[in-house]
């Protein structure tokens, strides 16, 4: 794991998060398996005949090196014990293999590699998180609090409690030290959806790809559906006051 930082505070502008990259570790073999996918990758065969007037061919094919089974038996042990923090270093390690060679052999997930995990083994992993600290923690719920934010990462950051308040006399929000600055324990003040973390260093694509992924399609549609019935029962939302990002931040996520 990658010693603790603290990130400088941020007055109008959002700087980077504050989370490491994890190289995978051997897999360890399990009862409960999964078939991870892999990037596809073309491998090209020539063929030639000793004539000179014969046309070489090749030939492409699509072929995955990530074939062997990923077990989340590791990730439901540290889970069912509140391990949280090894919970969170174990998905991330999950995710990085699910993702297929090129991410294993980088070390971290791009965006772009998202998509080739699968949504059962996605599904699978939120499962866990959620069964084990009573539907606090998990992707989908992350998920849904990222939808009624409407979708703004810096109201997200806050909610999840990745940010926190400085207590100076100019508004002030910062984000959270790595990894003391975290809640490892689930309690009542713990906010819903703070684990698991996702590093943001290169921007905030991972993380939209994974809330925006196949696996959390039905989550999205139960909470709109939640989200209009509380909307009518109260005559609408207000409109036209500033969000507090658009109060507090400048609206760039490019770090």
């Amino acid at each position: 794991m990658a010693a603790s930082h603290s990130l400088p505070s941020l007055r109008h502008t959002l700087s980077r998060p504050h989370r490491p990259n994890l190289s995978p570790n051997p897999f360890s073999s399990s009862s409960l398996l999964l078939k991870s996918t892999s990037t596809p990758t073309a491998t090209a065969a020539v063929a030639a005949t000793s004539s000179l007037s014969a046309a070489a061919a090749s030939s492409f094919s699509l072929s995955s090196d990530t074939s062997s089974a990923v077990s989340f038996d590791e990730l439901e042990r540290h889970l069912a014990a509140k391990n949280f923090r090894q919970a969170d270093e174990e998905t991330r390690r999950l995710l990085i293999a699910l993702a297929g060679d090129a991410a294993q052999k980088r070390g971290y997930v791009y965006f772009s590699e998202v998509q080739f995990v699968s949504s059962d083994n996605l599904k699978a992993i939120d499962d866990l998180w959620q069964k084990y600290s009573d539907g606090k923690f998990g992707y989908s719920v992350q998920k849904r609090v990222f939808e009624k934010v409407n979708r703004d990462f810096t109201k997200l950051f806050m909610k999840l409690g990745w940010m926190k308040k400085l207590d100076t006399e100019i508004e002030q929000y910062n984000y959270r030290a790595f990894p003391t600055e975290f809640i490892w324990e689930l309690t009542e003040e713990t906010p819903e959806g703070h684990l698991p973390l996702t590093n943001a260093l290169r921007g905030t694509q991972l993380m939209t790809n994974i809330l925006s992924h196949p696996a959390f399609e039905e989550d999205a549609i139960e909470g709109g559906a939640q989200e209009n019935v509380a909307a009518d029962e109260n005559g609408g939302f207000k409109k036209g006051l500033k969000t507090m990002s658009e109060r507090i931040f400048k609206r760039d996520y490019s770090f």
